[in-house]
């Protein structure tokens, strides 16, 4: 039961890892045409929000790798 967890909570960081870098990405591309006003973006703004929150508790109880943290601030 245990290894299913700790697979379960691995593959679920990952997720929020990428998610956070592809949304990050989405907004660079938007910022570069000039599209911060637009809805779009300041969707993507709540999410990258939300999901760095997630990841700040991950960090504050240790779960989130040294190099995984310094990727993350990194792109805050």
């Amino acid at each position: 039961m245990d290894e299913n967890r700790l697979k379960a909570f691995e593959d679920m960081l990952a997720a929020i890892l990428r998610q956070c870098d592809d949304t990050t990405e989405k907004m660079a591309e938007l910022k570069a045409e000039g599209k911060e006003k637009t809805v779009t973006y300041r969707q993507l703004l709540a999410s990258k929000l939300q999901l760095q929150a997630m990841l700040s508790y991950y960090r504050a109880y240790g779960l989130v790798e040294e190099e995984k943290r310094t990727e993350e601030l990194q792109k805050v």
